[in-house]
């Protein structure tokens, strides 16, 4: 396969899942809305949901192509996620909990990506069952931005392309990078 051709059909991202409907959730998951991708947006907070949801009328005015479900529960949104990308605060606890959630809920094809400019992902994908399927984002993800995928050493190509292939379609430019600290942490995996 040629890298302008991006991933095959069949692993191809169809359905994003966004935990976390704050300012950046939303804004997330309008872009992918907008960029054609079925969005299913969850977060403990009922009242981030309807911003979500009356911010989404207003791009469906507007013309918007995707669709945008809301969900009231982590499990339901991520039951059919070919990506789950989480909008919680950047700390381990937090991030922990998510990765760790959508781990047992997902199913085995679903890719955990998160935003995150502190923690490491390699220590991250380290605490699931799937490695080889877990990246994280590091830059402003808007039209014309760059930013760095972040991958442990174990990542699967296929994920690597895929979620790049996603960010092309948000007009984002990806550039895939080992994650730097993967080095430090072999020592410390259990």
């Amino acid at each position: 396969m040629n890298s302008t051709d991006g991933p095959s059909p069949d692993h191809a991202i169809k359905v994003v899942a966004v935990i976390g409907a704050g300012q950046a959730g939303r804004t997330f998951a309008l872009a992918c809305a907008e960029a054609g991708f079925y969005v299913v947006i969850e977060d403990v907070m009922p009242s981030n949901l309807r911003k979500a949801e009356t911010e989404y009328s207003d791009l469906s005015l507007r013309g918007g192509y995707g669709a945008l479900e809301l969900a009231s529960t982590v499990e339901g949104a991520v039951r059919e996620a070919d990506v789950v990308v989480d909008f919680v605060p950047d700390e381990l606890e937090s991030k922990l909990e998510i990765f760790s959630l959508v781990d047992r809920m997902a199913p085995p094809k679903t890719i955990l990506c998160t935003p995150s400019t502190a923690l490491s992902i390699t220590d991250l994908a380290s605490c699931v069952y799937r490695p080889d399927r877990c990246v994280a984002i590091r830059g402003q993800v808007v039209r014309g931005a760059s930013v760095q995928v972040i991958h442990p050493p174990e990542a699967d190509a296929i994920v690597l392309e895929s979620i790049s292939a996603m960010l092309r379609r948000l007009g984002v430019s990806p550039v895939s990078i080992p994650d730097p600290d993967a080095s430090m942490l072999t020592g410390r995996r259990m």
